[in-house]
């Protein structure tokens, strides 16, 4: 069976159409790493600022960690998507296009670890919240 060109032409859009999908999903993953992993420091410091003592932090589980992970496999994601891009263009371009399940269940799986790493940051609370010095010390009454 002979494809036409307005069928190559459009199969070649749909790989275009999801290569911009995977971009946009590696640019929210980038973005919301950034947000997450300044958004920790933030709290911490906030948190100094307020107790006016540095509180731990899990060196695991912690914002920062999760913030640089989500904005790496966002990085890889790209380059990923690139590739799988340019495989598929060849395979449009010979004929021979084979859908690829692997890289579809790798990705949901690497976004399900990043998602249930983030769940201890969301239920593990300080349990040793030191309340700030009472200003009224050493204050003497005006009247």
């Amino acid at each position: 069976m002979s494809r036409t060109p307005i069928d190559r032409q459009r199969e070649h859009q749909a790989n275009e159409r999801t290569f911009l999908a995977w971009l946009r999903t590696s640019i929210a993953l980038i973005s919301f790493g950034f947000a997450i992993a300044r958004f920790g420091l933030f709290l911490r410091q906030l948190g100094v600022l307020v107790t006016h003592q540095e509180s731990p932090m899990n060196p695991l589980f912690n914002s920062q960690n999760l913030g640089v992970s989500m904005v790496v496999f966002g990085i890889a994601l790209i380059a990923l998507a690139a590739w799988r891009y340019s495989q598929v263009f060849w395979q449009i371009e010979r004929g021979d296009y084979q859908p690829s399940r692997t890289t579809v269940f790798v990705m949901t799986g690497i976004v399900i670890a990043l998602g249930l790493l983030s769940m201890p940051l969301l239920l593990v609370r300080d349990r040793e919240i030191i309340a700030p010095a009472s200003p009224s010390k050493g204050l003497k009454s005006s009247r």
